[in-house]
């Protein structure tokens, strides 16, 4: 009996030692869960950074973005600038990559520099001017293509409509107050009776305002003489051709021409000729005023556009061209004064250099 009664005592104490000890390993197996599943203090969640006031955000993705310039000159330089700095300041910085590349106004570039951003599977490209846009456009039907400093979408043959474009490529309209412009030289310039309208056959852009000028100068009772380029090396010799039978030049929006306005800037002066140009940058660079858009603003805007499809908020077949609101006044004074032309007082605060 002594043998049995210390054989169960023995039994009885294996049997509590073992229930302690499954308690136990239970308790830390709860504590371990618990410890994973707490947020730490300083955690926040997803609906407290929705919530964050003014803070610029995207959607974290990495990508790149490729930028065709049909050539170097002001006004489309500031449209690049101010499309980077639209899609900076709404939270597209870090995460993306600029391919930014200039054609230098050569068609064998363009084609060289679209087939770069297919062949890098770029997500996203803007196109700088109209022959940088249909390059691009050419080559892919899948990238989204946003345009800048283009005229008219539909007379270039990028879109189905301004309204409704229906592919891949949209974008924003430089599109200029041309009557406006053609008013304004006679303003500044009362006694022109003849005036010459100057720009790039090969341009749909340029060949468009030159009809809208050519119109709007004929209503005004002006004599028009009309004449084109096809390279920067025909600027001086066509320039000097008409400057010296008119008595104003009508330069519009013409990438060819902008690039060489000092050129334009030294011929007229030999014939004491003012030219009215189609933006502000031409009038920097030589020219002698304008009614015009800026070209930053308006790459801003394309910049906005950009956002709205990075962030999967709008496609391009669906996003109408937008044009610019606001036009600004440009006069060079010291063209003003190579020319001694008086500038109204009214327009004081245009003059750009100078006393006029």
């Amino acid at each position: 009996m002594k043998l049995w009664t210390k054989i169960l005592t023995l039994l009885m104490t294996l049997s509590l030692l073992l229930m302690t000890l499954a308690a136990c390993n239970g308790d830390s197996d709860k504590d371990t869960g618990d410890t994973s599943e707490a947020p730490s203090a300083d955690a926040t969640t997803p609906a407290e950074e929705s919530e964050a006031p003014d803070e610029p955000s995207s959607n974290g993705e990495a990508y790149t973005i490729g930028i065709i310039q049909y050539v170097e000159h002001a006004a489309l330089d500031a449209a690049r600038e101010g499309f980077v700095d639209a899609l900076k300041d709404n939270g597209y910085s870090e995460n993306v990559t600029f391919d930014i590349q200039n054609a230098q106004a050569d068609t064998s570039n363009l084609a060289t520099i679209s087939q770069r951003f297919v062949n890098n599977k770029a997500d996203l490209v803007l196109a700088i001017a109209t022959p940088a846009a249909q390059s691009v456009a050419g080559v892919t039907a899948d990238i989204p293509i946003l345009g800048t400093a283009i005229t008219d979408y539909e007379v270039a043959k990028l879109v189905d409509s301004n309204d409704a474009p229906g592919a891949n490529v949209t974008g924003t309209s430089d599109m200029n107050p041309i009557a406006e412009q053609i008013a304004l030289l006679m303003e500044l310039v009362p006694d022109a009776e003849t005036i010459g309208i100057v720009y790039a056959s090969n341009e749909d852009n340029s060949v468009l305002q030159a009809a809208i000028a050519k119109e709007a100068a004929e209503a005004l009772g002006l004599k028009v003489i009309e004449s084109t380029v096809t390279s920067s090396n025909d600027v001086q010799q066509v320039t000097d051709s008409v400057a010296s039978k008119v008595d104003a030049l009508y330069i519009p929006t013409d990438n060819i021409y902008a690039s060489s306005m000092p050129i334009v800037r030294e011929v007229c002066a030999q014939y004491g000729v003012p030219t009215i140009c189609g933006e502000s940058g031409m009038v920097e660079s030589g020219g002698f005023a304008t009614m015009g858009i800026s070209y930053y603003d308006l790459g801003y805007q394309t910049g906005l556009m950009a956002v709205q499809i990075l962030n999967g908020e709008a496609e391009p077949s669906t996003m109408p061209i937008q044009f610019a609101q606001n036009f600004e006044f440009s006069i060079n004074g010291e063209v003003a004064e190579e020319l001694g032309i008086q500038i109204p007082d009214k327009y004081a605060d245009a003059v750009l250099g100078g006393t006029a």
